[in-house]
């Protein structure tokens, strides 16, 4: 039992599990299943952003970009969609996946060939997207009735009782939980966030793995840019403004470490999860916005102390791993 209360997911499970309970005394329609999905599917993005922030922080880099890159890849599909209703959905997907790619891809090679601190980099690129996203838009909104109804439906579309975006949030969690734990990249990004040196030493790019990490939290930013806009409707410069941060906070109340090397995917979707019922419940009970900053902000707090204090051995154990495969 108590190695089992070590691991971050179990503590952060019981506050969540804590919280709906408490909300529920006051408000016991909060705890129905109904709703809970409800809370599900409007926390479902950033579960998913968090995903591909994950895999750049585990490098000891970050993405300060994703929600700009969000943004213009949105802006993009929208226009696209409403100059060509009958352009098909799913390669509109596939094309905003694409384009974020190729931004995230763009971060990956300044800070892979340039050596330039990632923090650096994709805070220029930040303002640099969203500059972008006003040039291309001219400065105008993208609204629910220049969309067509496949455009808006799709994040709508239900599958057992689940909206399709839910579904998104739970594949792509899925797909990363097995790409940190099965593959050789996924290992590589735990090794180069432990220890770079070490890293090097056994047989593994630092540079190029940053460059991957990029394009994933690219590629995810780029599919969040469409499923932000066909779920709520609209693209404007300034959709996902300053989301970054909670984007961030996500993967660091997960047990995602800053300093690199610790956490997993399901402990960063629990961290999405917490600040999403956090941000549900606190309004049902009539607390004030001013309190649900300064709630998130001490839960922020909180997490980067805890993670401070906690044990590399996970990390140390991949490591060991990432030496054995190119052994």
């Amino acid at each position: 039992m108590k190695t089992l209360l070590r691991y971050r997911e179990i503590w952060l499970s019981i506050a969540i599990v804590v919280l709906v309970a408490g909300v529920a005394l006051r408000r016991p329609a909060y705890a129905s299943p109904a709703n809970l999905l409800d809370v599900f599917n409007n926390t479902s993005l950033l579960l998913i952003l968090a995903m591909g922030q994950m895999a750049v922080i585990l490098t000891r880099s970050i993405d300060l970009s994703m929600a700009a890159n969000l943004a213009l890849t949105g802006m993009i599909v929208a226009m696209i969609n409403a100059a060509f209703p009958a352009f098909p959905v799913p390669l509109l997907l596939v094309l905003a996946a694409l384009i974020g790619l190729g931004l995230g891809a763009f971060n990956g090679v300044l800070v892979w060939k340039l050596n330039i601190p990632a923090i650096v980099v994709t805070l220029g690129t930040l303002t640099i997207y969203r500059g972008t996203t006003f040039l291309v838009s001219g400065g105008k909104w993208v609204n629910a009735d220049q969309m067509s109804a496949d455009f808006i439906g799709l994040t709508r579309w239900a599958f057992l009782g689940l909206p399709l975006l839910s579904w998104f949030a739970i594949a792509i969690l899925i797909a990363f939980i097995v790409l940190m734990t099965r593959t050789n990249i996924g290992r590589a990004l735990y090794a180069i966030g432990i220890n770079p040196t070490a890293a090097v030493y056994a047989g593994i790019d630092v540079g190029r793995t940053k460059f991957i990490a990029f394009c994933l939290s690219g590629a995810i930013a780029g599919l969040c840019g469409y499923l932000w806009v066909s779920r709520y409707v609209i693209a404007s410069v300034e959709i996902a403004n300053g989301y970054e941060l909670n984007i961030i906070a996500a993967c660091v109340i997960g047990g995602v470490s800053i300093a690199g090397g610790i956490g997993t995917a399901f402990g960063a979707a629990l961290g999405a999860l917490f600040l999403g019922v956090i941000n549900s419940a606190l309004p049902v009970i009539n607390v004030s916005p001013f309190w649900q900053m300064a709630i998130s902000g001490a839960a922020i707090i909180l997490a980067v102390i805890f993670n401070a204090r906690s044990e590399r051995k996970h990390g140390r154990i991949i490591l060991k791993s990432v030496e054995g495969t190119n052994g």
